[in-house]
């Protein structure tokens, strides 16, 4: 098998490794689960989904599944594709980093929950950024692309410090105003926010000297 037919099965392999851990995820929220908040008061089935799609772990894998998605489909041309594709990379990778240093799995899981979690938080991740580090695609990564990657993460953070005093609600200790305070919040907002563009300038200096490989389909043709 050659390395181009090694990549794109290892990218399908992301692809449905990463939405069969949200879906499996979703189906346990939905069922009535408290998978996300431990041991914290029961709330609406409608208020469960809606904190569901608030967790940066969510939102990255599925830009992981939508960036897979268009690798497989052979469309990486275009900024869009560039964005998404960097976006989910940091994204994903920052997951798995504070995944591994600060959030490890509740002692209380079921074996579901526990699949779940270690899905989204480390082989998710662990697949990403193995197969962009071996298989690419290259060439995708520009200086114009590096400050749009970075929207997603800073609309996240705001809108999650905006609501969370209407909610009484955070989806992480180390952004929880209620318990740690707004000072050191924003001293933990401003250490990930450093480690999103560190990771984003890395991945374009890497991307330029990491080896090549035959150009995709569409990138061709363009």
């Amino acid at each position: 098998m050659t390395k181009s037919g090694l990549g794109r099965y290892w990218h399908i392999a992301t692809l449905t490794v990463a939405v069969v851990a949200l879906v499996l995820q979703l189906a346990l929220i939905v069922s009535g689960q408290n998978v996300l908040e431990g041991a914290a008061k029961p709330v609406s089935d409608l208020e469960r989904v809606r904190r569901f799609f608030c967790y940066f772990t969510i939102q990255s894998n599925f830009l992981v599944a939508v960036a897979m998605g268009f690798i497989v489909a052979r469309r990486t041309a275009g900024q869009v594709f560039r964005v998404i594709r960097l976006a989910s990379l940091v994204g994903i990778t920052v997951t798995g980093i504070v995944a591994f240093v600060a959030l490890p799995p509740s002692p209380s899981y079921s074996a579901l929950n526990l699949l779940c979690d270690r899905l989204l938080h480390i082989v998710v991740p662990a697949l990403t950024f193995v197969g962009w580090l071996a298989f690419g695609p290259r060439g995708k990564v520009r200086r114009e692309d590096l400050l749009p990657s970075l929207i997603w993460p800073v609309l996240w953070l705001v809108a999650t410090l905006a609501l969370g005093p209407f909610v009484g609600w955070y989806p992480y200790p180390f952004i929880n105003v209620d318990q740690i305070g707004y000072g050191r919040t924003l001293v933990n907002c401003a250490l990930i926010a450093v480690l999103f563009f560190a990771l984003a300038a890395a991945a374009r200096w890497a991307d330029r000297r990491l080896p090549t490989r035959v150009p995709d389909r569409d990138t061709i043709s363009s």
